[in-house]
Formats: C-alpha cells, structure tokens, sequence
C-alpha cells in the first residue's frame, strides 16, 4: 500500500473545513541554493507561516481523543541542537528544523504555535515518553529503523541524514578509519552511539544524555571526536567555527520520523498527509532554507515510507 497516497486521501476526510494553506514554492528543493552561514550576501531565508485547519476530526485515534480532551498538542523535541531543535536560554523558545516540521503537523491537525507545548525528552527516553502519552507525538532527529519501530510507529521520513564526526581542527582524525584507541562522544541511546559500540572502530565509546555537552567535551579536548548525524554536527560547527569541523565523511543513512504511539494508524495517516502537504506546497523547502539551509548545503525531499 501506498501510504503517501492513501494517507492524504484520509485526512481530506478527516477535516471537516481548512483554511488556505501558507503560500509557497512547491518542489523539492534539490539542487537549489541557500545563502553561506557565515554572512552571504544572500539575505537569510525567511520562515514560512502555517495555515491552521479548522474543523479537523479524526476518529478511532488514542492520540487524537487525548488532544481533544487536552485543548492542546504536547511535543517531544530536543533543545540542544543548533538550527534543529534548539530552546533559547534567555527566551526559552524553541527554533531549528525539527520545530518547524513539529509545527506544520500541528497546524494541518488544526493547532496554532499558542496551543503547542514543547517538551524537551533526551534520546535515551523518546519511546518510555511516546508510549506514556507524555507527548503527543516526537519531533527530533529521530531515525526510523526497525529496533525501534517494534515500540513506536513513524511518519516519514521527512529528512535524511547520515552519520559523520565532528573533530577539532588539525585533528589526526581524517574519517572513521582513525577511530582506534579514540574517545568518541555521542548521545546516551542513540543510534549513533550504538552503531561505535559494535562496529569494528575501536574506538572508547563516551556518552552523555545531550549532544552539546559532547561538544563542549571536544571542546576542551576530554574526547577527540563527537559522532552523530551530520546535519546536526554541522549546527554546532557553524556556531565554533574557528575550533571545530566536520569531516564530511558520511558513514550511514539516517532517515527521520515523526514519533508516534504505536498501532495509532489513524493519527500516523494524518501526520503522513500533513507532511505530505507542506512538502507539495513549498513549506518544508522554506523551513529548511531558514535553518539548516544556513549552512549552504541543499537537501532534496525524501519519500515517504508506508513501512514506517
């Protein structure tokens, strides 16, 4: 079954009345460019505004009857990733990709940013948070691979990465093959972490529960490498870029969902079409421009999986 297709046609069900959606391009936008993140003289791309739907019903959804019941959507995301999912210290806002995608899907369910909570959940807790009904659904680099799809469903992916190393510059550390004997550093219950552990690297696996503080490790120089997908190591390496870099090495395909409860196959086919829909309309190529499209590096749409 094609769930791209099928799932878009359920949710034009399920949404009694919508309002115009946000004004855009419509595409991938592979191939296209995107302004340098050290001040091009491209002025930076402007996020996209979402349309919220009225009048959105959905039935035989755990999820859904929650949110109703609520008044409101409750999200997992991260708050530690520049340009993906990033909390403010000062304002405690939350920017980056990952929140715009969280956004987009809340606006087609029919929620505007006043009636979305943020929650921040570690890697190590997405499933125990997603199964407990702490968050309505997750947000936040979250690769989709069959481990984890035995205790949540996914929506997506919405982007692909892949796994790289974050060195300090004039590291001996030149690509994956240099790991032996080497400190790496990555997130307690990552895929990243786990793919140091049992493959033949050698290297000293080093784990904290948030990717900054593996940063600020490198940093200092108590690790010599930190590890985990590249669009997020590219964030911090555009906020240091006088000390740290990436290799540009990927060693890995790392696709990423939307976290949801498991067997809720109504609410994955609303998250499905909403993706779907901001990715046809130029929403999604505008998010990405306006976050990790900063980096001057082009991203094409990926297809949605109905195995997900």
């Amino acid at each position: 079954m094609n769930l791209r297709k099928t799932a878009a046609a359920a949710f034009a069900v399920v949404a009694l009345t919508a309002s115009a959606t946000a004004c855009g391009k419509s595409g991938s936008p592979s191939g296209s460019t995107t302004p340098s993140a050290a001040g091009g003289s491209s002025a930076a791309a402007a996020l996209p505004t979402y349309a919220v739907k009225t009048g959105v019903k959905l039935s035989g959804s755990k999820t859904w009857d929650r949110i109703e019941k609520n008044g409101k959507i409750t999200i997992g995301v991260k708050a530690d990733q520049p340009n993906l999912g990033f909390q403010d210290p000062a304002t405690k806002k939350y920017s980056g990709f990952d929140i715009e995608i969280a956004k987009m899907v809340a606006a087609d369910l029919g929620f505007g940013e006043d009636k979305i909570t943020f929650k921040t959940i570690q890697s190590a807790n997405r499933e125990t948070a997603i199964a407990g009904g702490q968050v309505d659904y997750y947000v936040g680099t979250y690769t989709i691979n069959p481990e984890r799809q035995k205790q949540v469903s996914f929506a997506g992916p919405y982007f692909v990465a892949g796994q790289d190393l974050l060195v300090k510059k004039g590291s001996s550390i030149k690509s994956k093959d240099d790991l032996k004997g080497k400190k790496v550093c990555s997130a307690t219950g990552s895929t990243s972490i786990q793919r140091i552990k049992n493959g033949p690297y050698g290297a000293k696996p080093v784990e904290y529960d948030a990717y900054s503080l593996c940063v600020d490790n490198l940093i200092s120089g108590q690790v010599d490498a930190v590890t985990t997908d590249d669009a997020i190591l590219k964030g911090f390496a555009a906020k240091y870029p006088d000390q740290i870099q990436v290799l540009g090495k990927p060693f890995s395909e790392e696709p990423y969902g939307v976290g949801l409860l498991k067997g809720d196959t109504a609410f994955q086919d609303a998250v499905t079409a909403a993706l779907k829909s901001h990715e046809d309309n130029g929403d999604w190529k505008k998010a990405y421009d306006a976050t990790l499209g900063k980096s001057g590096v082009t991203a094409a749409i990926p297809p949605l999986d109905s195995s997900s």
